[in-house]
């Protein structure tokens, strides 16, 4: 079978790649892309250096945030923001 359809093994090869590496990868940066986009005034969200605080500025011109920390206010690119953390900070706490 091999000798008929010699490009097979390379085609399987690709498919294989695309489903368990490209397809995880883009939907990923999907729900980033939504998670940055839905982003609002008073969100507790962590950093991706994990710096904590909570927003206080939304700027869309340059798709950047300010966000309030202990220490003051800072100016983050909303890609800045780790999706995973925010989520476990803004979870409620389970009795």
């Amino acid at each position: 079978m091999l000798e008929q359809y010699p490009y097979l093994p390379l085609i399987l090869m690709f498919v294989v790649v695309y489903f368990f590496m490209i397809a995880p990868q883009r939907k990923r940066q999907k729900q980033e892309k939504k998670f940055t986009e839905e982003l609002k005034k008073g969100d507790k969200v962590v950093t991706k250096s994990g710096m904590h605080g909570k927003i206080v500025d939304l700027n869309d011109n340059d798709f950047s945030c300010v966000i309030e920390t202990m220490a003051g206010k800072i100016k983050f690119d909303r890609t800045a923001i780790s999706m995973e953390m925010s989520k476990k900070v803004n979870e409620p706490e389970k009795k």
